[in-house]
């Protein structure tokens, strides 16, 4: 089997193609900027969305569908937001052989289309709030795709919620912010930094942006999700508006919330090495690969399998699910099978050969860290629960700590400049400037403000100088 991989430091975007290439996740499409997904990166994908639809619902939430084609004209009723979307828009202006009389922009997000049909549910206060969510499709044409990264059309989650107050609609954007983090972390063991984004970096038409930024093993930085406060910006423009406890008609206040197939990306390139692809157990489609081993093809095929089956049935009932394969590719070189399962990012494989039947044993091989583990029967269904446990724990400080081995502190801008240019990673310095400034930074360093640290440290600005700044990260991104 040729190992096929591009080395990261010899070339970290062929690299990541690579990965994606030989675990099977995705293929380009025939129209530019759309990928095919392919099925063990929709399984992934189907992982995220159970756990995140379970914390969505835990939360009140509901799920709904909105359609794909949205009146051009939506668009024009939000200034900002269409300002902000205007080159990523790609317009339906023929069907049925006949011009259209109004164009019909294929959803680039659904702002608009949920506002319109908000403002015909929403009559009472006692109606609000509404709590809904979608899973579906978007086009936003991408002029530089990448794989899960930045492709034309993607999948992803886009929560639309209408609220009495500003305060319980800010309190629903730090709830999602939390989703996120929890599901990021705890599921696909990425560490993210949750905060504020900065006036230049907001979502077009929202008050307030929030982030959840993580550190990519090339020290730079990804937006795994984001989440908005938007004020009464949609609510004003589309006519959102209830009778009040008064009596009087009031506008709702609104919000969004989103995680695309990006996250596979931030997945990828958190835990990858050059052997292959590295799926943190919890989300991983195939949490162990059985291998009957024999130099004997007979002998594996027929003597052995059994035992693997009937190991793989234990295991998975264990486990709570179809969470384990028997390997059967016995035409293959032992070598070339462990590679196959590797390269995939199975997190552990089980080996079960004669000498191991003889033993009363299985090993057990770890693809985080290589290590071989041999097992009793009587231990394996405990060894492999607590292993699964451990590989999830070590993926996700792993990453931390490169994060913060990846992480300078600058006090000046000449500082930060320096530090961006010789050393990469995330850059803290205290910014308080406009979005002129943030330009001026991004043109000058190829860096941009990614996230303002929670909580209430300020100090001097480093470009303005002025006092009251808030930490930020800088960095360059995806």
């Amino acid at each position: 089997m040729a190992r096929n991989i591009t080395p990261r430091k010899e070339n970290y975007s062929q690299w990541y193609l690579d990965v994606i290439k030989a675990a099977g996740l995705a293929d380009y499409a025939p129209v530019r900027g759309c990928m095919v997904i392919r099925p063990t990166g929709y399984a992934i994908w189907e992982n995220i969305q159970s756990k995140l639809d379970a914390e969505f619902k835990k939360t009140g939430h509901v799920n709904a569908y909105f359609p794909v084609l949205i009146p051009a004209s939506f668009f024009q009723k939000e200034a900002e937001h269409v300002e902000g979307f205007a080159p990523e828009i790609a317009l339906v202006t023929r069907a049925g052989g006949e011009e259209l009389e109004e164009p019909l922009a294929v959803r680039p997000t659904s702002e608009t289309i949920i506002g319109h049909m908000y403002s015909k549910w929403i009559q009472s206060w006692r109606d609000l709030p509404v709590l809904i969510n979608q899973w579906c499709n978007v086009m936003r044409w991408e002029k530089r795709p990448r794989l899960f990264l930045r492709t034309s059309e993607f999948l992803w989650q886009e929560g639309h919620t209408a609220h009495e107050t500003e305060q319980e609609a800010r309190e629903e954007v730090l709830r999602m912010l939390e989703v996120y983090r929890k599901v990021l972390e705890e599921e696909l063991a990425v560490p993210v930094i949750a905060g504020e984004k900065t006036a230049g970096e907001r979502f077009p038409g929202a008050v307030d942006t929030y982030t959840c930024e993580a550190m990519m093993s090339d020290a730079r930085a990804l937006q795994s999700a984001t989440s908005h406060f938007l004020g009464q910006n949609f609510a004003k423009a589309f006519e959102i508006q209830y009778q009040s406890r008064e009596g009087e008609l009031a506008y709702c206040w609104t919000t969004s919330w989103g995680l695309s197939t990006r996250s596979i990306g931030a997945l990828i390139m958190t835990h990858s090495d050059d052997d292959g692809l590295i799926i943190p157990p919890r989300i991983a489609p195939i949490k162990a690969a059985i291998l009957p081993i024999s130099k004997d093809e007979s002998i594996a095929a027929n003597d052995i399998f059994p035992k693997a089956k009937e190991l793989s049935a234990k295991l998975d009932a264990e486990l709570g699910g179809m969470y384990t394969k028997v390997d059967t590719d016995f035409h293959m070189r032992p070598g070339d099978r462990f590679f196959a399962h590797l390269q995939k990012g199975v997190p552990l494989r089980l080996e079960l050969g004669e000498k191991d039947i003889a033993a009363g044993t299985v090993r057990l091989v770890r693809r985080d860290t290589g290590e071989k583990i041999d097992v009793s029967n009587d231990a394996v269904i405990s060894t492999v629960k607590k292993t699964l446990d451990d590989i999830q724990a070590n993926l996700f400080t792993r990453a931390k700590n490169f994060r913060e081995e990846n992480t300078h502190d600058a006090s000046s801008y000449d500082e930060l400049k320096e530090i961006v240019a010789s050393k990469g990673g995330f850059v803290r310095a205290y910014f308080g400037g406009t979005p002129e400034d943030e330009t001026r930074i991004r043109e000058e360093t190829g860096a941009t403000p990614r996230v303002i640290l929670p909580g209430n440290n300020t100090g001097k600005c480093i470009i303005t100088g002025n006092d009251g700044a808030r930490l930020t990260i800088f960095a360059k991104a995806y």
